[in-house]
């Protein structure tokens, strides 16, 4: 006798995410196997697989494409038919039994089709071919290896209309991906509806973090960590936010939650999908060493779509090193709800300085950049801002050699 197993959306989900289903792998009355990618979840910050939790058919489905999803909704249902059953679901053979079997979610990851010789696309990227009438060798593959995307897909059936009238202004659309629609949201709603957003700059001196980087850059290569100056920047936020404990914290109506812990959040970009922050857990806790080994972890992952859920939930504090991309400086950088404030560092630079020797005054060349932070008004006033701040320049100015 076959038995009905519930395929639910993953119920670890980070306060304030929200989830959309972004397609099903499989059609009603199709078999599936256990383990097997069945759905696509996208939300602000990563791609999740939902795989099935048993081998069977496919019998319903009841959440459809670009609809809202909540942590732990029923998605859609699948006949066992006495297949062998997944791991998980064997744990829960009650359970199961009556229909009320969750899917796990697999690695995070977007779902690419190789477009190399003797590998074929994905399930998704074959449906999106066939409803655009499309074949691969029209669609260029912006993937790793040549890969095509659900992206290139898109992006190709988008610009395959008419061609434009003489005189006429040529075009093409770009469909907003789940994330860039969350990103988007995320931003006004943090912006324009939740917190007054206030900025404060200083300007830092590199110089002693820049020695101390070239002494020791070799040794952490070697041991496997690339020494980064985003590293230093990280040190240097903790022993700021120590000082001032309430940059590490969260408005709530009733009184203001500060922090314990300390997980600072790295701001990334990712070509093709945009800024993704994941978190550099108990960084409070980490010497400089495991810093560098944690962020040189998470950014790889972060650029490749290997990111877990787990990998971008729980942050308490986020930095934007957007100075890696050229920028001098950045304000405000909108507040990653529902933190309290962002740091923005900019473009390391030599600069002319003023230093006081003696009873003299000289101009020496510096490396300098400029940092911001932006701050939630109702958290922190002025002069909280501005110690955070002077902790967090003098830390990297007196680095010790």
């Amino acid at each position: 006798m076959s038995a009905s197993l519930d395929i639910r959306a993953p119920s670890e989900q980070t306060e304030g995410t929200r989830s959309q289903l972004l397609r099903w792998l499989k059609r009603v009355g199709e078999p599936v196997e256990a383990n097997e990618p069945l759905i696509e979840l996208e939300t602000d910050k990563v791609t999740v697989e939902v795989a099935s939790p048993a081998s069977g058919v496919l019998a319903e489905i009841l959440k459809h494409e670009q609809d809202e999803i909540a942590p732990g909704e029923l998605l859609g249902r699948i006949a066992a038919g006495g297949a062998r059953v997944a791991p998980r679901a064997q744990a829960e053979g009650e359970a199961a039994r009556a229909g009320t079997v969750a899917a796990a979610p697999a690695a995070a990851a977007a779902v690419p089709a190789a477009a190399g010789p003797g590998r074929q696309p994905s399930p998704a990227v074959r449906r999106l071919l066939s409803e655009h009438g499309l074949t691969e060798d029209r669609v260029p593959g912006t993937g790793p290896g040549g890969r095509i995307t659900v992206e290139d897909v898109l992006r190709v059936a988008a610009a395959g209309g008419a061609p434009a009238a003489a005189g006429a202004i040529r075009s093409h659309l770009v469909p907003h991906t789940a994330v860039r629609r969350r990103i988007a949201e995320h931003m006004a709603q943090s912006l324009l509806h939740t917190a007054p957003h206030v900025t404060t700059v200083f300007e830092a001196d590199l110089g002693a973090v820049l020695k101390d980087r070239a002494r020791q850059r070799e040794e952490f290569a070697r041991r496997g960590a690339p020494l980064t100056l985003t590293a230093y920047f990280v040190t240097a936020a903790v022993a700021a936010i120590r000082a001032v404990p309430e940059a590490n914290s969260r408005w709530t109506d009733q009184a203001l939650e500060i922090y314990d812990d300390i997980h600072i959040g790295i701001a990334t970009a990712v070509e093709g999908t945009g800024l993704v922050v994941p978190v550099l857990h108990d960084a409070g806790r980490l010497d400089l060493f495991a810093i560098a080994r944690g962020l040189e972890d998470l950014v790889s992952r972060a650029r490749t779509a290997r990111l877990a859920p787990a990998d971008v939930r729980g942050g308490t504090f986020t930095i934007s090193n957007h100075g890696v991309s050229g920028s001098l400086l950045a304000a405000p950088i909108i507040i990653n709800q529902p933190q309290s404030a962002i740091l923005g560092v900019g473009k390391l630079e030599q600069r002319p300085v003023v230093v006081e020797e003696g009873d003299e005054q000289k101009i020496v060349v510096r490396p300098r950049c400029y940092v911001t932070l932006t701050l939630d008004h109702r958290v922190m006033d002025g002069h909280q801002a501005n110690r955070f701040m002077q902790t967090f320049v003098g830390t990297l100015a007196d680095w010790p050699a």
